[in-house]
C-alpha cells in the first residue's frame, strides 16, 4: 500500500517554513548589523558579545529551550510584560517559537558575515572615504556587496538550522498541532505513536532537505572562491 502525508504532517510543513522563513529574515536584519560591528570594534565588550552570540552552538538545546521557557512564562519578565500588555505569555505559541528560533540560529547567521565582513579588509572602505561616501554609503554601496557570499551563506544556514531545530521548539512551543507542531517534532510525535510509515516519509524529507543544503553551501564556496583574488 503507498503510503500518504497526512493534513497534518503537511501542516506542519507549512509551519516549519513559515517559522524558517521568518527567522532567517528577522535574523539577517539583527545580523548583520552586529556581525558588521564585532568586525570592526576595538572595543572590550567585543569579546563577551561575541561569546554571547556563540553561546547558542555549544549549550545543549534542552537548556536554551528551558531558560526562554521561564522568560517567556508566567513568572519570568517577558512574560510579564506580555501579560501587562494584555498579550498573554509567549511560550506555547508560534511567536515564543519565533523567538526561540531567532535566539538558537543567531550564531548561524552571525558568524558568515563576520568572516565575510573581516575577509574584505580596511582597504576598500578607505578608499571610498576618500571618494567622499559617508560610513554608511559605503557600508552599503562597497561592504554589503563585498560580503555577498556571507550573506548567502548566512541565509542558507539559518533556514536550514531552523528546518532542523527540535529541543528548543520542543521545550518552548511543546507539539500542538496547527500551532507549534513543526516537522521535527511531528517525527517524534509519530514515532511515539509507533507511527513508523508516517515518521518515515517525514525524516526522508528531511534528510533530502539537508543533503540540498550541503550541496548549496558546496556551490556558493566555489562560487566564493573564484570570485575572491
Amino acid at each position: 500500500m503507498t503510503p500518504t502525508v497526512t493534513p497534518e504532517a503537511i501542516q506542519a510543513i507549512f509551519l516549519t517554513l513559515k517559522l524558517a522563513s521568518l527567522t532567517t529574515l528577522v535574523l539577517l536584519l539583527i545580523a548583520t548589523p552586529l556581525a558588521w560591528w564585532l568586525s570592526q570594534t576595538q572595543s572590550r565588550l567585543r569579546a563577551p558579545i561575541s561569546a554571547l552570540v556563540t553561546l547558542p552552538l555549544v549549550l545543549p538545546p534542552t537548556v536554551l529551550g528551558f531558560y526562554i521557557l521561564v522568560v517567556l512564562g508566567p513568572q519570568g519578565w517577558v512574560g510579564q510584560l506580555t501579560q501587562s500588555l494584555g498579550l498573554g505569555v509567549l511560550s506555547f505559541s508560534f511567536t515564543g517559537l519565533l523567538i526561540g528560533s531567532i535566539i538558537f540560529s543567531l550564531p548561524f547567521a552571525v558568524q558568515p558575515i563576520q568572516y565575510a565582513f573581516e575577509a574584505i579588509g580596511r582597504r576598500p572602505m578607505e578608499v571610498a572615504a576618500t571618494l567622499r561616501a559617508s560610513p554608511l554609503d559605503a557600508f552599503f554601496s562597497v561592504a554589503l556587496p563585498l560580503a555577498k557570499p556571507g550573506l548567502l551563506t548566512a541565509t542558507v544556514l539559518s533556514f536550514a538550522h531552523t528546518v532542523g531545530e527540535f529541543g528548543v521548539v520542543l521545550m518552548i512551543g511543546g507539539n500542538i498541532p496547527g500551532q507549534t507542531s513543526v516537522v521535527s517534532t511531528q517525527i517524534f510525535g509519530h514515532v511515539e505513536a509507533m507511527e513508523y510509515t508516517q515518521a518515515h516519509w517525514l525524516a526522508a524529507g528531511m534528510v533530502f532537505f539537508s543533503f540540498g543544503v550541503l550541496l548549496a553551501l558546496s556551490r556558493l564556496k566555489r562560487r566564493s572562491d573564484r570570485v575572491m583574488p
